[in-house]
């Protein structure tokens, strides 16, 4: 399938990202890529930005379509080339999804592109972010969520941080406890309370019934944030299964709520055992 070409103001400014003269790609990197993709390298002693703008914007102009500037995207930005160095890969993402936002798209945590409503405006941009800001801080949510509202990250049907805000409570989980699972597994490592009844974290002093019933319910609450919410999104090729503006602030303070009960859980004797 074509995708449309990219505007070329937007274009010039994802290569003023991908090349950045501190934190871009290397002149070699940028050969490389060119080379897989057989796209026409032009003169090498321009600057890295220009050389990789004449050489995308040409690309597009021939084939008329943007497919060639989606794949250089996806593979400059393909998480493997970045394992170890993952600050460089979400600075990178994020300054990128600043301009995609204008184009249609944003970038995924898998490197790859997502259709979204383009923003006409930076105001645009930034007011789905502080709408969603506004109604979560009046909700009182818990700042380890709040952060996940920015404009790179709202897209129309709030998509982004939905996913990251779930993808906050599994590692808010993994730094509480020690462990280095995920999803459901990780739940159940955390906080089931197994044949020994007692978990490595608990919510309260589970000395009676009702109490080990509000630790296997929050177990539940849990996982089921992951397998309704985190599941889907994480993946969906492209953002088809829609999350509204409401259903972003519910699963936003749910999302909220547990963060606040994993804060607070008590590391058991058992969290000290080899």
């Amino acid at each position: 399938m074509a995708v449309p070409s990219f505007d070329e103001t937007h274009l010039e400014q994802i290569c003023a990202v991908l090349a950045d003269t501190g934190a871009g790609l290397t002149g070699s990197e940028i050969s490389s890529l060119l080379s897989q993709l057989g796209i026409s390298d032009p003169e090498p002693i321009i600057t890295k930005r220009k050389r990789l703008f004449v050489a995308l914007c040409n690309q597009q102009r021939r084939d008329e379509c943007g497919n060639y500037v989606g794949q250089f995207i996806h593979k400059a930005m393909d998480p493997v080339r970045y394992t170890g160095n993952r600050d460089m890969f979400d600075s990178r993402r994020n300054e990128l999804n600043r301009i995609l936002i204008f184009s249609g798209y944003s970038l995924g945590e898998d490197g790859k592109l997502r259709y979204s409503k383009a923003a006409k405006t930076l105001d645009e941009a930034e007011e789905r972010a502080d709408k969603l800001r506004s109604e979560l801080r009046r909700r009182s949510v818990h700042p380890d969520v709040l952060r996940f509202c920015r404009a790179e990250l709202v897209s129309n049907n709030y998509f982004h941080a939905v996913l990251e805000s779930t993808k906050s409570v599994a590692e808010k989980i993994r730094q509480r406890s020690g462990l280095t699972t995920d999803g459901s597994q990780l739940v159940d490592d955390a906080f089931a309370l197994g044949k020994t009844g007692i978990p490595l974290l608990a919510f309260n002093s589970l000395r009676t019934d009702t109490e080990r019933n509000e630790q296997n319910g929050m177990i539940n609450l849990m996982k089921g944030m992951f397998s309704a919410f985190r599941n889907p999104t994480a993946h969906a090729a492209k953002i088809s299964w829609t999350i509204t503006e409401q259903d972003a602030f519910d699963l936003l303070t749910l999302a909220s709520l547990l963060h606040r009960r994993i804060d607070s859980a008590v590391q058991t004797n058992r969290a000290a055992a080899p």
